[in-house]
């Protein structure tokens, strides 16, 4: 919820601030060493939902996260922005709540109510001491099964949204990654901003948010994940009756959609007034569950994952000045997402920092890779693995993601042994099946070029 969403202000109850001087006690004195990764256990209710748990009684508190198949790929065509506006109003007020109602019920135990909408999955997140978890439960179901469709919020919801998306115009890293989308996928699906644009979201309806709720937003194929001190037993026990009535299939899975097709590299210069000018090249990586995405995860934190210790850091940063940083990401989704490599350089460095990024993805192309290399990027992932779960709501995302694209539910443990069995060959193979330099399509957002 924004500052901006007109909600008066109100005295914090005595209770939420009892709650959260207990909680931030707790998570100071709660120990952040690595322990045994507890396994994930699974259940599915009557309703077709399923439900898994990673139980974690060293805090007083439980996090859960709903993932639907109904994020931005499931916008009406021309309408993008729908689904992150859903997710905005199935948080904002209910049928039985209007929005300050809501607000305040939602401080007074202490429960931390959010919801947002990415590619694949439209997420509902909450997370709410063990004292409160009744509360808890009753409104995460009430956000979920009972919606609230008041039109002036509405309203309110969307004109903040347009706002937003009027003020990323300004920005040179937000253009360049609009741009891209559109020289990767053209109308395909994940062509969009899952937030919108200005011109997209004025065309949204209440009535599109209502229809892509009953399309989509139904328990058989959605996964709730859930990371805590409850057990099974007693999570089963709340759940059932809370989500009885809950019913249905959602008209699209989380894999209805074929790969995007493949193109010719383009090239595209978005014009802004600025000192600086961000290049970003792209191309298709793998999907989430690829064959090639542990060697490709391995492969991508040797080119520009791993910080200072990255392929494209040394070039362009420690051997050349021409940037603070550069680096590179790829998104596995339910079909490839996007593979990115990031700069930011003066604007009369862009050519030269450009060339540099395209020589250092042609190395690798061509198998320049060393052991050492690859020994530090698995020694890097598998050290750090540990903060990737040292948290309820980091270990949530990472079982509903595990969840949701059907992922072993033993994957979590067995994290560490697939990163260490990448072999050097299998990195040199992703490279060559990903890094040619002219597979890329390429952005550069800055002034003209005066040359």
């Amino acid at each position: 919820m924004n500052a901006s969403d007109l909600i008066p202000s109100r005295v914090i109850s005595m209770r939420l601030l009892r709650s959260g001087l207990v909680l931030m006690a707790l998570l100071i004195c709660a120990p952040l060493q690595a322990r045994a990764i507890p396994a994930i256990q699974e259940a599915r209710l009557d309703n077709g939902l399923r439900v898994l748990l990673m139980e974690a009684h060293n805090v007083p508190m439980v996090s859960m996260r709903l993932m639907l198949p109904a994020g931005s790929s499931h916008d009406p065509k021309g309408h993008g922005g729908a689904a992150s506006l859903l997710a905005d109003m199935l948080t904002d007020h209910t049928a039985r709540h209007d929005n300050v109602a809501w607000s305040g019920l939602l401080d007074y135990d202490a429960i931390r109510l959010g919801a947002s909408a990415g590619n694949d999955a439209l997420s509902v997140s909450m997370t709410v001491l063990t004292e409160n978890l009744p509360q808890g439960f009753s409104a995460m179901a009430e956000a979920v099964m009972h919606p609230g469709w008041d039109a002036k919020r509405f309203g309110i919801l969307k004109t903040n949204a347009v706002s937003a998306a009027q003020k990323a115009q300004e920005e040179p890293r937000d253009r360049g990654s609009e741009a891209i989308r559109k020289l990767l996928y053209g109308d395909y699906p994940y062509g969009h901003r899952s937030s919108g644009s200005v011109a997209s979201l004025k065309r949204v309806s209440l009535g599109d948010l209502k229809t892509l709720y009953r399309d989509q937003v139904l328990p058989k194929g959605a996964v709730l994940a859930v990371s805590g001190d409850i057990r099974m037993s007693a999570l089963l026990h709340r759940l059932k009756p809370l989500l009885a009535d809950w019913k249905g299939t959602p008209k699209q899975g989380v894999f209805y959609l074929r790969p995007a097709s493949p193109h010719a590299a383009k090239t595209e210069h978005v014009e802004m007034d600025t000192e600086q000018a961000h290049l970003l090249f792209a191309r298709l990586g793998p999907d989430r569950r690829s064959d090639d995405f542990f060697p490709a995860f391995v492969m991508n934190h040797i080119l520009g994952g791993g910080g200072f210790s990255s392929r494209l850091m040394e070039e362009i940063r420690e051997k050349r000045g021409l940037a603070y940083g550069a680096y590179s990401y790829f998104m596995p989704l339910a079909a490839p997402g996007p593979f990115i490599v990031a700069l930011q350089t003066r604007a009369d460095q862009a050519d030269t920092a450009a060339k540099i990024v395209r020589k250092v993805l042609r190395q690798m192309y061509e198998g320049h890779i060393k052991k050492a290399w690859l020994k530090a990027a698995k020694d890097n992932l598998v050290g750090g693995f540990a903060h990737r779960m040292d948290e309820n709501h980091k270990r949530v995302r990472l079982i509903g993601m595990i969840g949701f694209y059907d992922l072993p539910l033993d994957y979590l443990q067995s994290w560490t042994n697939h990163v260490n069995a990448v072999t050097l060959a299998q990195v040199k193979a992703v490279a060559r099946r990903y890094l040619n330099p002219d597979d890329w399509d390429y952005v550069r957002v800055g002034p003209a070029d005066r040359h």
